[in-house]
């Protein structure tokens, strides 16, 4: 059986291929374009799965959707212990944060804080909380090449789409942390990132800088 990523363009998706180039997994990569029309994905695409949403992978008789899911997936069935840290490992409760935070929290915090109408109340809670989620971030970058400490992990393939992507879409800025920036050009420069966002969306410059400038 092969595996094989449904990647939907400019999508969390992404990082789907990033961790299978940096476990080395062979797959197969189909791609879908977002309607011109909405942004959001195809009838097709949504067809994949019940949820309907990105990232979906197939393999066999199996269909699973859910980024967390789907890391939990291949690193337990592919990963023979990569990009994992173990419970005995003095990181261990720091990887598994990371690794869950992004989902639970970032990415929620960011979809309604930078969509939300002045005033709302909602809104203004998670701004603070995506605030505390950045600041804490810069924290740990600070004293650590990587989000979970001196070893690259899945936590950092689950790290990059908020801070580099998903700026394409709403553009904020990173500039009150500079160690976060620092991070994301380090991580920009591995291999399996270069090749893995080449192969998602070819010829697309995803910024890493504290700014996004769209007209470049």
């Amino acid at each position: 059986m092969s595996l094989t990523i449904h990647h939907l363009h400019l999508s969390q998706s992404d990082r789907i291929l990033w961790l299978c180039e940096e476990l080395s997994i062979p797959y197969t990569l189909k791609t879908y374009n977002r309607d011109k029309q909405t942004s959001l994905s195809p009838e097709s695409y949504k067809e994949l799965h019940p949820i309907g949403t990105a990232p979906i992978i197939q393999e066999g008789s199996i269909t699973l959707g859910e980024t967390n899911a789907i890391f939990e997936y291949i690193l337990t069935k592919y990963g023979q212990g990569r990009l994992v840290l173990s419970p005995d490992h003095p990181n261990y409760a720091d990887y598994v944060f990371w690794l869950h935070h992004v989902q639970g929290t970032l990415q929620p915090a960011l979809n309604s804080t930078l969509t939300a109408s002045e005033g709302d109340m909602m809104g203004q809670v998670m701004k603070a909380r995506l605030n505390r989620s950045l600041d804490m971030m810069n924290s740990q970058l600070k004293t650590n090449e990587y989000i979970a400490g001196d070893e690259f992990t899945a936590a950092d393939c689950m790290m990059m789409f908020p801070l580099t992507t998903f700026r394409l879409f709403v553009p904020f800025s990173l500039e009150e942390y500079p160690f976060i920036v620092e991070y994301l050009h380090r991580i920009s420069e591995r291999e399996g990132y270069r090749v893995a966002m080449e192969k998602a969306d070819p010829g697309l410059a995803r910024p890493i800088t504290a700014v996004v400038n769209l007209n470049k």
